[in-house]
């Protein structure tokens, strides 16, 4: 999957809360000031090109869907950042942004949960 730049995934981003958009849809979600109607539709064809998103034509309009689901998108970044910065480990990963992020005891608390939860799952999956 390829990258996407912070102005395509912008644009993505209101895609995917959409659905299915014409382009002044997609123009009107950004907040104001609005970006100009070309740039963004220079953005979308790039993503078209890129296949981020799929269109139906309706006359002279076209409908834009996406192509590429927000969760997988984020799983593949993630993935990316996770090779990138914490040399595939998930491990250095946690250390840094639970020490950098100042969390506080309900939130650490929270993912400690979430982690007995998931180990207790992957234990289960063993047995």
């Amino acid at each position: 999957m390829k990258e996407l730049t912070k102005a395509e995934e912008q644009a993505m981003k209101y895609l995917w809360k959409l659905k299915t958009a014409y382009l002044k849809d997609i123009v009107s979600a950004y907040p104001a000031p609005c970006p100009a109607y070309t740039t963004v539709s220079t953005v979308v064809n790039v993503l078209v090109k890129k296949g981020f998103i799929g269109f139906e034509t309706h006359g002279k309009s076209r409908a834009y869907h996406p192509l590429i689901s927000q969760a997988n998108y984020r799983k593949h970044a993630f993935g990316n950042m996770l090779n990138s910065f914490f040399n595939d480990s998930l491990s250095q990963f946690a250390s840094f942004f639970t020490k950098e992020n100042d969390m506080d005891i309900k939130e650490l608390e929270e993912m400690k949960k979430m982690i007995e939860a998931r180990i207790k799952q992957q234990k289960e999956k063993e047995s």
